[in-house]
């Protein structure tokens, strides 16, 4: 039986990779200490489509991601692979977006939609199932001790994850970098929205602390939501921070204070839309302002670095649009978001650590 040694081995980091793996490396989950398990689901969104594309699309980019980390030399080795991409999910979810199209599609009429009705009532059994598939995707690997990440899809599906962890951990916080506060309630009819993804992380009583960065779109329910958490809830609202930037604090300033808010295990919830929209264009729901790439990826650093433990983090809301931009962004993020919560673990070692 071939070993993760002798995978190592017998691969050279500096030449192409393998066809078809994640990053081209030459990993498979059995192999694999971190494994991205990808969920191809859009069912509920509200603006544009195209996130359920986004694993596949991903995973085709990574191939032009060199390996080479210059602070973590040693990250290729760590061992990183995804899981097969479930077409079941994905045919499931592209049926089930027609009906939840009708049913926006309605709404946006000003048709009054009638409690108990059928079709919402469709959407949310479905959306349950999948956190139930999720939730047990990841318990597999949670029992085999291995670290996980999740590729969505939209910003709905890491809750079945979420869940797994409430089980695991006594508590833990969650890091959210989105445009978005997410902290809606059963928008639209649906329970399992992606503009509802935090407001049901919530409701899982492990969850502790959520702090969130670069916000810049909300309704007042949220911003109601925000108010009255008892501080359970902690926004850095883009436009705050851009002023306290205009005004002469640094980025690095700023990434203290948002380590500080987190507890001792911290699960990253990225949404794409939290960066700048130039850098992801065709994701479902842009809005201008955001983080620039290296800006994400150096809070990402502080927390590994800070002695806090990375548990899980998933990535959604990469759409390809017409071009590879939005996933060749996306892959390398989710490089990032791979190799540091390695680090935050002990499994990688940065070079030069601040």
């Amino acid at each position: 039986m071939t070993t993760k040694k002798d995978l190592i081995q017998n691969f050279d980091p500096n030449g192409p990779g393998i066809r078809g793996n994640l990053f081209g490396l030459p990993y498979s989950p059995d192999t694999s200490e971190l494994v991205v398990i990808p969920v191809p689901w859009e069912v509920t969104v509200s603006y544009h489509t195209g996130t359920a594309a986004g694993p596949a699309a991903v995973l085709h980019a990574s191939s032009q991601v060199d390996v080479y980390i210059k602070d973590i030399p040693d990250a290729w080795t760590l061992g990183i692979a995804m899981t097969a991409i479930p077409d079941d999910l994905m045919e499931e979810s592209k049926r089930l977006r027609e009906l939840s199209a009708h049913h926006i599609q309605r709404m946006e009429k000003g048709e009054p939609v009638q409690p108990g009705d059928p079709l919402v009532a469709k959407i949310n059994e479905a959306s349950e199932s999948l956190n139930i598939y999720v939730k047990a995707a990841t318990q597999r690997y949670l029992r085999e001790g291995r670290m996980i990440g999740l590729l969505g899809g939209d910003h709905s599906t890491p809750l079945g994850f979420l869940r797994a962890l409430g089980e695991k951990y006594e508590h833990f916080g969650i890091l959210q970098i989105d445009a978005h506060a997410d902290l809606r309630k059963a928008y639209e009819g649906f329970t399992y929205s992606h503009a509802s993804i935090m407001y049901n992380a919530l409701k899982i009583p492990a969850v502790n602390r959520l702090v969130q960065v670069g916000i810049r779109d909300l309704c007042e329910e949220e911003h109601q939501a925000i108010q009255h958490s008892q501080e359970r809830v902690v926004t850095f609202f883009d436009d705050d921070l851009k002023a306290r930037q205009y005004a002469g604090e640094t980025w690095a300033e700023q990434c203290d204070l948002i380590v500080r808010e987190l507890p001792q295990h911290v699960y990253i919830s990225f949404d794409i839309d939290g960066l700048d929209p130039k850098l992801c264009p065709s994701t479902g729901t842009p809005v201008a302002g955001g983080l620039e790439f290296h800006q994400a990826v150096y809070l990402i650093r502080k927390i590994a670095l800070s002695g806090k433990i990375i548990i899980g983090f998933d990535l959604s809301e990469v759409a390809p649009g017409s071009n590879d931009w939005d996933a060749n962004v996306g892959a390398r993020l989710l490089y990032q978001l791979c190799n540091y919560m390695a680090v935050s673990q002990g499994k990688l070692r940065v070079a030069e650590a601040e």
